[in-house]
């Protein structure tokens, strides 16, 4: 063991003296980082507050991925005012924004900062049908303006989809009725009509406890939506024949409301007349 008595004054003095200088060394390093990170936030607080860095009109957001969407509908939807410093936009709060709108199904933004711009990548829906609205629509509280569905059933506005119209290549079906009545089934429907050889024009919601649809063989009623549908259509390829052995002009509609049992409704004036050609026939 060391006898504290036998060390000298004169060691404990440039002990103490060494701890001083450690102390003023550290305090040094301490206050030249602070002073370094300080100047480093300084800099870079006012290169972010330079003028060079501001989206200030519109064409500086550059939108990719967009077929049906026109870029200027696309920038429309997003919540900006020009000027605007590139650092404070969030492109987090674009991609979700843009994505709460119908016609977009995904989108991704990202700065660019040579030149200062923001690349907007997004991924559309696909309109496959016409949406019309109830003839009453103020009876079913549904949507009274005409829009587009893709194949989830979501409706988008028909005016987003301008570049549809220039191509020419508008979807052919229509549907009739309130959206919010029949959404929860669209995608089932629509997968079933897909696969179905007879065409289909029109599918007529507006009473939900009578499906109608518009084929290309006439008018099939089918009672409530249920999961009979895709056999429905499957009869209605079956019964393709039929308007050949009857007159077209006279069926008013097929009812396959149990499929099992298919019926041919004729039209009143056509089952008056055979009914006063089976009575002549009968009295002579």
């Amino acid at each position: 063991m060391t006898n504290l008595g036998s060390v000298s004054t004169n060691e404990l003095g440039r002990r103490r003296q060494q701890l001083r200088r450690q102390r003023r060394l550290k305090l040094v390093q301490v206050l030249y980082q602070a002073m370094v990170v300080s100047s480093l936030a300084g800099g870079l607080f006012w290169l972010i507050n330079q003028p060079i860095w501001l989206i200030r009109q519109p064409e500086q957001l550059k939108v990719e991925g967009n077929q049906l969407l026109s870029d200027q509908a696309v920038r429309s939807l997003l919540p900006l005012s020009y000027p605007q410093s590139l650092w404070k936009i969030q492109p987090q709060v674009l991609e979700k924004t843009l994505e709460s709108r119908g016609q977009i199904a995904s989108a991704h933004v990202t700065r660019q900062l040579f030149p200062p711009s923001l690349t907007i990548n997004i991924q559309e829906r696909q309109p496959i049908a016409v949406a019309y609205p109830p003839s009453k629509t103020s009876q079913t509280g549904g949507n009274d303006q005409i829009g587009w569905l893709d194949a989830t059933g979501d409706w988008m506005p028909l005016e987003n989809y301008t570049e549809l119209e220039k191509t020419k290549q508008l979807p052919t079906l229509k549907v009739i009725g309130n959206v919010s009545q029949y959404h929860a089934y669209w995608p089932q429907v629509y997968q079933a009509i897909s696969r179905s050889p007879i065409k289909i024009l029109v599918i007529n919601w507006e009473d939900p406890s009578n499906l109608i649809l518009q084929t290309e063989m006439g008018t099939v009623h089918l009672g409530p939506y249920s999961s009979k549908f895709p056999e429905q259509l499957r009869v209605i390829d079956r019964m393709r024949n039929v308007p050949q052995q009857l007159d077209i002009s006279q069926i008013m509609y097929f009812d396959l409301k149990n499929p099992s049992q298919p019926l041919v409704q004729m039209r009143p004036e056509t089952t008056a007349k055979r009914t006063s050609s089976e009575e002549e026939s009968t009295s002579n």
